[in-house]
């Protein structure tokens, strides 16, 4: 569990700081935000609102506990980077401008994958030590 929990924190620490990296321009409606929804099309007055929302899913992926806050938060992220991904892209960009977003993509996926997996082996050890508790001699007690 133990390299479960060190990958989780690596993978969901780097997830985080580019989803905060991303949010601190659109909140403050910076120029360089601007510029880029300029670019797709898109009206500035979204920047703030998306921002927003960017930081409260930081905020509810790193608070313990509430699982489907995070469930909720891990969903809207990476809706939010699939939709610039594809925002970029239709715009007309080129490749190089919107590929590197994908690992981006790749690094919430991997930490929703091994937050799943750090429950199932807190559940596991939870369960192994409540089994544990209810042996009787070499019996175990019927859980009715």
């Amino acid at each position: 569990m133990k390299k479960i929990r060190i990958i989780y924190w690596i993978v969901t620490g780097l997830f985080l700081f580019v989803m905060v990296g991303s949010a601190i321009p659109d909140v403050l409606v910076m120029e360089m935000a601007v510029q880029g929804f300029k670019e797709m099309q898109m009206p500035a007055y979204l920047l703030p609102f998306v921002g927003v929302a960017k930081l409260l899913g930081t905020i509810a992926i790193l608070v313990p506990g509430y699982p489907r806050i995070k469930e909720w938060a891990y969903a809207g992220l990476i809706f939010d980077l699939i939709g610039a991904v594809y925002s970029v892209a239709a715009s007309g960009k080129s490749i190089e401008n919107w590929a590197p977003m994908l690992l981006f993509v790749a690094l919430g996926f991997a930490s929703y994958y091994y937050y799943h997996k750090l429950q199932k082996a807190k559940e596991l050890n939870t369960f192994n030590a409540n089994l544990s508790h209810n042996k009787t001699g070499n019996t175990l007690q019927p859980m009715l």
